[in-house]
Order: C-alpha cells, then structure tokens, then sequence
C-alpha cells in the first residue's frame, strides 16, 4: 500500500481511523445515568457483573477464536489481503464478523455494567458502524469469493442465528 492510497481511502483506511476513535471516545467517555442512583446500582450489582462478565467473555471468545481462524489474513483495513482465503469453519461458522462483534459484545457488557446513557448511545453509534465496515468488506469479499453470497446468507452477520 502506497503513502498517497492511504489518503485515498482506497481500502477502508478511513474506516480503520474512525473504529479507533470510536474505541477511545468509548472508552474515555465517563458514565452517566441520572437514574442510576448508588441504592439502584447496589441492588442490581449481582446482574451487573453477571452481564460484564458474560457478554465479556462472548466478547474475549469471538475476538480471540476470530483472530485465530485468519492469522494469515488478518489485517486491520476491511480490505482483504491479496492471499485470503474464506474462511467458513471455526467461528466463522456462527458469524461472519467475529472481531466485529467481539468488540459490540464487550461495549454490551459494559454498558449494563454502568448503565450509562452516553455509552448506550456510543453502542448504537458502533453497531451502525461496524454494520456499514462489514457491508464494505462484504463487498469486496463477493467480488473475491463468488461462494461468498450463499455464505452470507446462511451465517448471521454478528450475532449467531440472529443478525
């Protein structure tokens, strides 16, 4: 990849720029829920750490299983390499976006965990996103892999058996 392609955006470049900010501003954002008072969160607290730990861990497995199943393909741009493959066993058996969901999964945990509007909202925001990156790598992988279509249709985007 060229230094002037990088400006181009050719590959997905901006997309990969955009996840990282999205990363950061979820990450430094502070929460916030009026509602939220400290009685509330004390009752709640069991079901709190049950879903931070839970959607937690769906999200250490997809993202772990996910990388693991591309090693040789993995790259940071929706653009796939040259050399891939399609790969549909493993994770990708469920989804076909595991590093995808891996990161929705864990902003789940954490948004219940706190209960924080702002990160409510930021989750919405990163589903739209990660929805419109996969849809641009979908694409190219369909002008790669012509099996890529009954792919699609038989495995869920990022939740399995559900989307």
């Amino acid at each position: 990849m060229s230094f002037l392609s990088f400006f181009k955006g050719q590959r997905g470049e901006y997309l990969v720029a955009l996840q990282f900010v999205l990363f950061f501003v979820f990450i430094l954002t502070p929460t916030w829920n009026p509602l939220a008072t400290p009685g509330l969160l004390e009752t709640l607290a069991p079901a709190r750490w049950t879903a931070l730990a839970l959607f937690g861990s769906v999200g250490l497995v997809l993202g772990g299983l996910g990388s693991m199943h591309i090693k040789e393909y993995l790259t940071p741009l929706p653009y796939p390499v040259d050399h891939n493959q399609l790969v549909q066993h493993g994770v990708y058996a469920w989804v076909r976006h595991p590093l995808y969901a891996s990161q929705l999964f864990a902003a789940l945990g954490w948004t219940l965990f706190t209960l924080s509007l702002p990160h409510l909202a930021l989750l919405a925001i990163g589903f739209l996103f990660f929805d419109y990156k996969a849809g641009k790598e979908e694409g190219w992988l369909t002008e790669r892999h012509p099996d890529y279509q009954d792919y699609a249709q038989r495995v869920s985007k990022f939740i399995p058996w559900i989307y």
